[in-house]
Order: structure tokens, then sequence, then C-alpha cells
């Protein structure tokens, strides 16, 4: 048949013709949670080891940032450009591809976490695949902490530095004794949202089979078959570990702002 010689009217009915009718499909089926007198041990554990990361991570970030921050507002011009360099090379680059970076990339040149039985059965999670995660997170987390130390420090009022050097103390005992204790206070609720921001991104490290609560989610997913309803409860559990997080870092905010 010559398409050239068809009306617009024939052309449609002639194509509507020849293509398959696929039936519409649609999800009708009520949403049902009755997997979670099965799984709810799976969710538990999921959060447990999700808090632990969170943890691990932040501790790790906290340690980076503030060598970073010191690097960064100190003297030295070469380590002065390499804080920067890494904070921004870290800020600029996916947290997937430095995971990636870390769990595959150091096997690829012969550097593996030691796999330590002992704690692999304690935290329920093999420890070197943690490991991988908490460092991964922590590097990353570290970039951030440092601009939040580095803007504490300077909050500082410099009449301070300049009064504990005129008393005979040196640079490093200034940071020491002077500035960085009262930086640690200005930024306690900023490291608290950086808590809460990690706690949610260390969902990541489900890929490399770190048995957090993205993984146990995932886990219940291919145990029922349901593609939706434990990502849903996976939803309401970070949910119930940030958001009260959040509103107690308000709280103490707001103390700390009364009380100044």
């Amino acid at each position: 048949m010559n398409m050239a010689t068809l009306s617009k009217t024939t052309h449609d009915a002639y194509v509507r013709a020849r293509l398959p009718e696929f039936p519409a499909i649609r999800y009708t089926a009520p949403m049902n949670f009755s997997f979670l007198g099965k799984y709810w041990p799976y969710y538990l554990i999921g959060a447990k080891n999700t808090v632990l990361l969170a943890l691990f991570a932040v501790a790790f970030g906290v340690m980076i940032g503030m060598l970073l921050a010191i690097a960064r507002i100190g003297k030295n011009r070469p380590l002065a450009f390499a804080a920067t360099a890494y904070v921004e090379f870290i800020r600029g680059t996916p947290l997937l591809v430095q995971l990636f970076i870390i769990y595959y990339g150091l096997q690829a040149i012969g550097i593996r976490f030691p796999d330590v039985p002992f704690l692999t059965r304690l935290l329920g999670v093999n420890f070197a695949d943690f490991m991988a995660g908490v460092i991964t997170m922590g590097i990353n987390s570290g970039a951030y902490v440092c601009e939040i130390f580095r803007s504490g420090i300077q909050s500082v009022d410099k009449g301070q530095s300049e009064a504990a050097r005129s008393l005979g103390l040196s640079y490093p005992k200034t940071l020491a004794y002077v500035v960085v204790p009262q930086a640690v206070r200005n930024v306690l609720p900023a490291l608290g949202n950086e808590f809460v921001v990690v706690i949610k991104e260390s969902s990541i490290v489900s890929i490399i089979g770190v048995a957090d609560l993205m993984y146990k989610a995932n886990t219940v997913r291919g145990n029922t078959f349901q593609p939706f309803e434990p990502l849903l409860v996976a939803a309401v559990v970070y949910f119930a570990l940030t958001f009260p997080l959040s509103k107690l870092l308000a709280r103490i905010e707001r103390r700390m702002r009364n009380h100044d």
C-alpha cells in the first residue's frame, strides 16, 4: 500500500491496525507492610551500622578537618596550598567516585584493608568493607569540616590571639589554648549538622556491600519481591534517626546564642 496516497484519517487507522495493543500496567494492590513482622530486625541492624559508620566517619573527618583548617590559616604556604587543593578536590568530585577509588583503586595497587574476624562478629558486618566506607566518608567529611573549623577559628576575636602572643605564648600554643577551644564551641552546631548529613549520605556504602540501613532495605526488597514498601520503611527509619538529632542541635544552638 502506498502510504503517500492515504488520507490522514485512513493513515491513522492503518497505523493503529498494525501496532500491537499493550495493556495498561497499573499497580492497584494496596501497600503491604506485613513483612515487618519477619524483617524488622534487619532494619534495626542496618540502623545500628549506619549510626556506627557515621560516628566513626565524622570522628575521622573532624581530625582531618582540624588539621586542614590549621594548615589553611597558617603562614606555611606549601601546607596552605596542599590543604586548599585537598578541600577543592574532595568537594569537587562525587562521593561515589571517591568510594570506588578507595574500595577498588587501593585493591588494584595491592593495598587491602585487614579483615578482623573479632570486629566482624562484633559489628555484624565485614570489617574490611566497613573500614573502606568509614575512610571514604571521613575523607569526604574532612573537607567540609575543614571549612567549618576555618570559619570558627576566624570568628574568634583577633585581639585574643594578639593578647596571648604578647604574653609570650607561641603561635601553636595560642592556637591550642586560646583560639581552638573557642572555635570548637562556636562550631558545635555545625558539626552536629555534618553528622546528620553523613548519616544520610552513608547509604551510598551499600554499593560495596556494607550492611547499613539501605543495604538491609534492599535485602528485604529482594526477599519479599516488594519494590516500594521496604524503601518507604527505610526512609522512615532515616527520618527517625535524623529529625530528633536536628531538633536537639537547634535547641543547643539557641541555648548557646542566649548564653552569649
